[in-house]
C-alpha cells in the first residue's frame, strides 16, 4: 500500500488536449513533474511549442499541435501522434471553448463551434487513437481516456452559454456510454467535472461576477493548480483501477 506506488504515473504516456494552458496546463505539469511522457496539443502552435520547451526542463514534453474543433485536425493529431508512440495510456480530453449570447440572437456559428470542440472531437478523438489506446491496455495496468467536462453540464448556469452547458452534459453521457462499452477492454473512460478556475477562459466571468461564484462555492473560492491535477492524476494511476461512471 505505497502511496508512491498506487499514485505512480511514471513512464506513461500522455496526450492532453488544449494541454498549453488552464486547466490543460495545470494537469500537464502535474504528470511531467511526476515523470510521464507527455504530449500536449493545441490550435496555437507558437504557445503549445513555448510550453513544452518550458516544461522539457523538468521531464519530458512534446508539442503536437492541431485544432480539434475540426475533423480535419483530429483525423492530423491521431494521426501525428501514431507516427511517434505505439501506445497511449491515458487521453485526457481537455480542449474546449464556450460562446455567451442571449437566447434571441445566439448564432449557429457560435453553437457549432462549441459543440464541435466540446463534444464532437472528444468522440472521435478516442475513435481515432483506439488502436494505440488498446495496445495500452494489454499491459498491466488500463488505458484511460479522462474527459474534462464542467460542472455547468450537471446543471444550468446564469449565464447565456447554452451550447457550452449542452455540450458539457452531452460529454457526460459520451463517458458514461463510452465506460460501458470500453470496460470490457481494460479502458477506463471517466470525466471530471471542474467548477471554476481561474484560467484564461474563465478571465471575463470571474472578473465580472467572481465575488458572486465564490459565494456559491462551499468553500468560497475558486481551484487551485494542484486541486485539479490531483483528481487527473488519480484517474490516470493504480489508484483508480475500481473506478469507472458505467451505466447498466
Amino acid at each position: 500500500m505505497n502511496v508512491e506506488q498506487i499514485f505512480e504515473v511514471k513512464g506513461k504516456r500522455v496526450l492532453i488536449t488544449g494541454g498549453s494552458a488552464g486547466i490543460g496546463e495545470m494537469i500537464a505539469r502535474a504528470f511531467v513533474d511526476n515523470g510521464a511522457k507527455v504530449y500536449i496539443s493545441s490550435r496555437k502552435a507558437e504557445v503549445c511549442n513555448s510550453l513544452a520547451a518550458e516544461l522539457s526542463r523538468n521531464g519530458k514534453c512534446y508539442a503536437l499541435p492541431a485544432d480539434v474543433g475540426t475533423m480535419a485536425g483530429v483525423r492530423q493529431l491521431a494521426s501525428d501522434y501514431r507516427a511517434k508512440e505505439p501506445r497511449l495510456d491515458i487521453l485526457i480530453n481537455n480542449a474546449g471553448a464556450t460562446w455567451g449570447e442571449d437566447l434571441d440572437n445566439y448564432s449557429e456559428a457560435g453553437w457549432d463551434k462549441v459543440v464541435d470542440l466540446n463534444l464532437k472531437a472528444v468522440f472521435f478523438l478516442a475513435q481515432a487513437l483506439l488502436a494505440p489506446l488498446r495496445e495500452a491496455a494489454a499491459a498491466p495496468d488500463y488505458a484511460r481516456i479522462i474527459n474534462v467536462a464542467s460542472v455547468n453540464g450537471l446543471r444550468p448556469p446564469a449565464l447565456e452559454t447554452y451550447a457550452y452547458s449542452a455540450s458539457k452534459a452531452g460529454c457526460i453521457m459520451l463517458t458514461r456510454h463510452l465506460a460501458k462499452r470500453l470496460a470490457p477492454e481494460r479502458i477506463l473512460v471517466n470525466a471530471i467535472a471542474p467548477g471554476p478556475f481561474a484560467t484564461r477562459m474563465m478571465a471575463a466571468t470571474l472578473s465580472e461576477h467572481g465575488e458572486a461564484i465564490r459565494a456559491s462555492n462551499p468553500l468560497g473560492r475558486v481551484g487551485e493548480p494542484e486541486e485539479i491535477a490531483g483528481v487527473a492524476l488519480f484517474l490516470a494511476s493504480r489508484a483508480s483501477t475500481y473506478t469507472v461512471r458505467r451505466q447498466n
